[in-house]
């Protein structure tokens, strides 16, 4: 892993980066995104990531595939053990029976062509959003529509738990989960998750959520670290928060680099996500200094708020009502 250091997952045994490279993107129109995607991968490697994310959602795990498929064949990695990947449920797969079909489907687009390289499993499986999605029958408009359900925790995550057993996934997790959905999940789960991956940064810290699931040896890992700045509902908000500006400026480093660091000091997992080839460099560039008493406190006062809300998955036909309810006043 070089100078990435690692934490092992409490409940598989796993030694997992600190620090991931979503996939996850944007890319402007025109744009080839599955050429794009894969040659950031293989640039990520390159570089030192050996921890990937991605997403049935994103579209991302053939290009994915591909990529490790060339790193092999060059010479940059000896082996796919030398990474670790991780892909998630999407909500209309998040039935009891749809699970293991999903997970089947999401290795079958990242194996296409490589299924002789023994990436025939992903190294941690999440549930992507608490909520069950159904899609309605399409409109006059050709757009796709969907109803909320409730998801069915207990045969939700048995089925997870069948994915890890039956060595598809070696670890499985949550993400988006508040500490009573958490809570839910450990009360019917046999195999705990090891992982809640959420949106964490300066601006919105999450330090209830995070100690609840430390506490019950869950991992925090955090997506949108420096704020989600080019996607539909993130914002500047961050990269322009003039006390992270400040303690920049005393620290030679740049904006992102000091949320980074905080985050880690906070013994968090990062997702970064850049494709840009020196911000990816300046990403791994946070583990040989560190933050003083008085910067962490600076940091700790800044004003709290969340950044994606999630919209979508409130109604008044579905299960959650409010944000207040979808987030468990986690907001």
């Amino acid at each position: 892993m070089g100078s990435i250091p690692d934490y092992v997952l409490r409940w598989s045994g796993q030694r997992m980066p600190v620090v991931g490279f979503g996939t996850a993107s944007e890319i402007v129109e025109g744009s080839d995104f599955f050429t794009v995607t894969k040659q950031a991968v293989l640039q990520a490697i390159k570089l030192g990531y050996r921890h990937f994310d991605t997403a049935s959602l994103y579209g991302s795990e053939q290009p994915l595939g591909e990529a490790i498929v060339e790193a092999l064949s060059l010479g940059l990695i000896k082996s796919r053990n030398e990474l670790f990947i991780t892909s998630k449920l999407w909500c209309t797969q998040a039935y009891g029976d749809l699970v293991l079909p999903a997970l089947k489907t999401s290795l079958q687009e990242w194996l296409l062509k490589c299924r002789n390289l023994k990436l025939d499993y992903l190294d941690l499986y999440l549930i992507h959003w608490p909520i069950c999605l159904k899609q309605r029958k399409e409109g006059v408009s050709g757009g796709k529509e969907y109803d909320l359900f409730p998801m069915d925790f207990s045969s939700v995550w048995a089925a997870m738990e069948d994915c890890q057993r039956l060595g598809l996934t070696k670890s499985i997790g949550l993400s988006n989960f508040t500490c009573k959905k958490v809570a839910d999940v450990l009360s019917i789960a046999k195999i705990p998750p090891v992982v809640n991956q959420v949106e964490l940064n300066p601006l919105w810290q999450q330090k209830k959520l995070k100690d609840f699931c430390h506490g019950n040896g869950i991992l925090l890992q955090a997506y949108s670290p420096l704020g989600a700045v080019g996607t539909k509902w993130g914002s500047n908000r961050v990269m322009e928060c003039e006390v992270l500006k400040e303690i920049a400026k005393v620290k030679g480093k740049t904006v992102a680099q000091v949320c980074l660091r905080w985050a880690y000091e906070e013994g968090v997992i990062l997702i970064v996500k850049s494709f840009n080839a020196e911000r990816m460099k300046q990403n791994l560039e946070i583990m040989d200094w560190s933050l003083s008493e008085d910067e962490l406190k600076m940091i700790q006062h800044i004003p709290q708020s969340r950044g994606i809300q999630a919209e979508a998955f409130v109604s008044e036909n579905g299960p959650f009502k409010t944000l207040e309810e979808l987030w468990d006043g986690e907001i």
